[in-house]
């Protein structure tokens, strides 16, 4: 879908870096990919943070943003709930949601999915980005230098099934206790900072979702009337 019809002469294309071959400038990409996977990188200057979305709720807000030009953030978020990390966990920050959509930058806090079997804390999901054999190694470090009292064993139990962290607890000590000390002072807990920096009209710009919308909208009108061009010529020929 991202290559789709590139070769109707839908985009533009350049020399590469030895000039031995044309590259397309922007792929005619049918449906948001930026929103839709994501972006990280820091450039000459310029650092970007777009993290992934849910294709479903993307492109319903793109159909909605064609229909009704005039909608607002708030129209938006009704449809699109947030960021869907592939690694899952909770989002928590309605605010920074709305924040980033609204000007590119805000920030939210991404907790891992928890839940206690007998004095076990068990990890299902953990934050994105965050290396689970690091995230292991940390809370053991806890254990072993008693920075708090309670942790038998650390294991990771993950298989086909899924991510699975096995924390083993004491008798007579709280998990609940426990668990608040390692969102504390481990990655079970992480912020994520919202940077929507793209590069539209040729240039790095700071963009809300809304932006990116028209944006996106106005290179898919250029993408089917340069096929639609290129169609009719073959047809006429």
């Amino acid at each position: 879908q991202l290559l789709s019809d590139i070769d109707k002469r839908t985009v533009n294309f350049v020399p590469n870096f030895d000039d031995e071959e044309y590259e397309p400038v922007v792929l005619p990409s049918r449906y948001p990919n930026l929103l839709v996977n994501g972006a990280t990188g820091i450039s000459a200057g310029y650092a970007t943070e777009i993290p992934p979305h849910n294709i479903e709720e993307i492109i319903k807000g793109v159909i909605k943003r064609i229909d009704y030009p005039l909608c607002t953030v708030d129209d938006l978020l009704k449809i699109i709930k947030g960021p869907d990390f592939p690694t899952g966990a909770i989002v928590q920050g309605k605010e920074g949601i709305k924040e980033a959509f609204e000007s590119g930058k805000g920030r939210i806090i991404i907790k891992s999915k928890v839940h206690f079997e007998a004095n076990k804390i068990i990890v299902t999901e953990i934050p994105y980005e965050v290396n689970k054999a690091n995230l292991v190694r940390k809370i053991d470090e806890i254990r072993v230098g008693k920075k708090v009292d309670g942790i038998l064993e650390v294991r990771d139990e993950s298989d086909k099934e899924g991510l699975r962290i096995a924390i083993d607890i004491k008798k007579d000590f709280d998990p609940e206790a426990i668990l608040n000390f390692l969102h504390k002072k481990t990655d079970l807990t992480k912020s994520y900072n919202y940077n929507m920096v793209a590069i539209n009209n040729k240039r790095p710009e700071l963009m809300g979702i809304l932006a990116i919308f028209d944006s996106y909208i106005y290179h898919q009108k250029e993408v089917v009337t340069n096929r639609s061009n290129y169609e009719l010529e073959r047809a006429t020929k």
